[in-house]
């Protein structure tokens, strides 16, 4: 199964960091919160990724194109240009990085990458959001309930998209929330290629029409994940998440 993170967004709310890379290339520590993500689906054992891309894409495509010398030691021959690289602990992962544009909403980032994704069920998450997930029991959860569509519901502040859960599925989907105690979409997703002929085209967001009519339609479940959330919208939520990782107590880190 193929992992999608939508890396594309302005994060605009982030303006501190992103006006000198995406969002998805802040870093938590020493590396950026999309390889902690990517982090996450790999221990899971999901070592595929699709990455859509908008603002500032060229400065994630030149990061993996330069991980493995920047996280190995290594030795150059600087006449034939051969590397040998020393250390043989590194991720195996294949990434594909796909242009999505820059204006491109989250749902048509989705499309745009259909042709990708072998027309298979695939995971989807944000490219700002770390959890303690079990990402295998989403997937598994998602088989059970025999939905096109399961989101991983949480139980943050309130100012994202508001699940009003019947059960284990999704009653209604609403792009606002007044209710703190809702729960709301902490992305995670787990997703058919039927979901894709919900997307009309790039301008379609996917946390409105698509996740609206698929819980109309009795098609989007909800995991409810009781463990620890957090996005990094604000400067203030990077820093939040940099003390948990330099103190050793971040709870997203479920890898050795």
């Amino acid at each position: 199964m193929k992992a999608v993170i939508l890396a594309g967004g302005l994060g605009s709310r982030l303006s501190e960091e992103t006006d000198r890379v995406p969002k998805p290339m802040v870093r938590i520590g020493r590396m950026p919160i999309l390889w902690h993500i990517m982090k996450i689906y790999s221990h899971h054992g999901i070592n595929d990724f699709v990455i859509c891309l908008g603002y500032k894409g060229e400065v994630i495509k030149q990061f993996f194109l330069e991980m493995r010398s920047t996280l190995s030691d290594f030795t150059i021959d600087i006449g034939s240009g051969a590397i040998s690289y020393h250390d043989k602990s590194h991720d195996d992962w294949r990434v594909t990085l796909i242009d999505t544009g820059d204006a491109t909403m989250t749902g048509g980032r989705v499309k745009r990458i259909a042709p990708y994704l072998d027309n298979e069920a695939f995971c989807l998450t944000y490219g700002d959001g770390v959890a303690d997930v079990d990402v295998q029991k989403v997937i598994a959860f998602h088989h059970e309930q025999k939905r096109l569509a399961t989101v991983t519901a949480v139980e943050p502040p309130g100012r994202f998209g508001a699940l009003e859960l019947t059960g284990d599925r999704v009653g209604s989907f609403s792009e606002k929330i007044d209710n703190k105690n809702a729960y709301v979409n902490g992305g995670f997703f787990v997703l058919e290629p039927g979901c894709l002929d919900y997307i009309t085209n790039d301008a379609t967001v996917w946390e409105q029409e698509p996740l609206e009519r698929l819980a109309a339609a009795e098609q989007l479940a909800a995991y409810r994940h009781k463990g620890f959330w957090k996005p990094m919208d604000t400067i203030n939520d990077k820093r939040f998440l940099e003390d948990l990782w330099v103190k050793g107590n971040a709870p997203w880190k479920v890898w050795p």
